[in-house]
């Protein structure tokens, strides 16, 4: 009786340990894929910066707009489509924890790719800057929307929607609450 009680009480041990824990990715960042030209390749980090080698599977992302299966190996996922051109790159993830979502310019020169991470304070503060100095200024309203035209003309011909530019700026506002 000892010993069936014992391998009941065994076996339910064993049970609760054997559950495995869930792997989610909290933080990532965009870099330049050393295995293919003008393609880049997403990369699961911790809040250090250091890449999260337990990483494995298939994850769903939605980049642009468009949803992607992305199949990570140790922590790397690669994107397969080349990029023709300096652009903006709107990343977003959803699991359990939340969404997470970064904003990226993917500045092309020589075949060369920087990704460079875009702040959701700056992309605010801008247009607010805008404003404030022609509101100050009156002189200086016609220079300010010459600028925010500009502006807003750099940002759709490098592929950044106004509806992007809100979602990022509110999933920033959202982190910070």
């Amino acid at each position: 009786m000892k010993k069936i009680l014992f391998v009941v009480l065994l076996m339910l041990i064993a049970g609760n340990v054997a559950f495995a824990d869930t792997i989610n990715i909290k933080q990532f960042v965009i870099k330049e894929n050393p295995f293919a030209e003008s393609e880049i390749a997403v990369v699961a980090v911790d809040s250090a910066g250091n890449i999260q080698e337990n990483v494995d599977g298939v994850f769903a992302f939605t980049i642009n707009g468009f949803q992607e299966q992305m199949k990570f190996d140790k922590g790397t996922a690669f994107y397969r489509h080349k990029l023709d051109k300096s652009a903006f790159f709107y990343v977003k993830h959803i699991n359990d924890s939340g969404t997470h979502s970064m904003l990226y310019y993917i500045y092309k020169q020589d075949g060369k790719l920087r990704p460079m991470h875009i702040s959701w304070l700056l992309l605010a503060i801008i247009p607010l800057a805008l404003i404030l100095l022609g509101y100050m200024f009156k002189r200086f309203i016609i220079i300010a929307i010459v600028i925010f035209c500009i502006f807003l003309y750099f940002n759709h011909h490098n592929g950044l929607t106004v509806p992007t530019f809100f979602e990022s700026i509110f999933d920033g506002l959202k982190g910070v609450f």
